[in-house]
């Protein structure tokens, strides 16, 4: 076994292009420098669903392979490409990728300790998932702590960064994969159609049915739109309650004060 020198941390000078657009192999800058430097195995790491007060927090990583392998088709920044092409660029990253990996968080867990925490650790948990593991690890905006390979958080990373682009692939189809089950048990949200985003349809839901088991209860639209509920319904039940609809007959011998005074 022939032992090669370790690898030495990498220092990216200069701006990346923001626009694929502009270089066509944009996307794959990162990586191929990274491998220059002896980091085999370039992890991306992201995630979907931070934003949105509905539903679980998805987190992907991914590692592609060097060369024409790992330029898959259509790639790109998964809020950038239509459900159709998600689809098409999921089946193409599954297919190719040396190693991937989904974790979803429930709500129960966001609610419980808190977006941020569980974010990070959503990212670590994917990444610590890959087989093989990774060299270096790419994470799309937020510094990730506590894994054992190098790691660089990189602004806009799903624009810049193939395997973070990749990453957020799987991430997204996956999250829009399960509100759409979820949409199934509860129509009248219309998960399906916004994800569990913050939209006006969804507003208009919360404020009619208020919160489901899915609602995020920290968001602030979530609590308000609970606790609006939970007072229109308790006006209702109040009034239906102090209704004398006639049904209602003293027994015998019973007096009611006043009456016949």
């Amino acid at each position: 076994m022939v032992a090669r020198p370790a690898p030495t941390r990498p220092v990216f000078r200069g701006a990346v292009p923001a626009c694929p657009e502009e270089r066509p192999d944009v996307l794959w800058d990162m990586e191929r420098r990274l491998r220059r430097r002896g980091f085999e195995a370039v992890a991306g790491a992201d995630e979907a669903g931070r934003g949105a007060c509905a539903g679980p927090l998805v987190a992907a990583a991914c590692v592609l392979p060097p060369g024409k392998r790992g330029r898959v088709p259509g790639l790109a920044d998964s809020k950038l490409l239509t459900p159709a092409a998600r689809e098409r660029v999921y089946d193409e990253v599954v297919d190719r990728a040396l190693a991937w990996s989904v974790v979803e968080i429930p709500v129960e867990d966001l609610d419980a300790r808190g977006m941020h925490v569980t974010n990070i650790e959503a990212l670590r948990r994917a990444v610590c998932a890959l087989d093989p593991g990774p060299d270096y690890v790419l994470t799309d905006g937020f510094p990730v702590s506590g894994l054992a390979t190098p790691t660089l958080a990189v602004w806009k990373g799903d624009r810049v960064a193939a395997c973070v682009a990749a990453a957020s692939v799987l991430a997204k189809v996956t999250r829009d994969r399960i509100m759409r089950e979820l949409h199934e048990r509860w129509p009248e949200y219309d998960f399906a159609g916004h994800k569990g985003y913050i939209t006006d349809v969804h507003s208009a839901a919360l404020d009619r049915h208020g919160p489901c088991p899915q609602h995020r209860k920290r968001f602030v639209n979530v609590a308000r739109a609970r606790d609006s509920h939970a007072a229109r319904m308790f006006q209702l039940t109040g009034a239906v309650a102090m209704v004398d609809d006639g049904g209602m007959r003293r027994a015998s011998g019973e007096t009611v004060p006043g009456e016949g005074r």
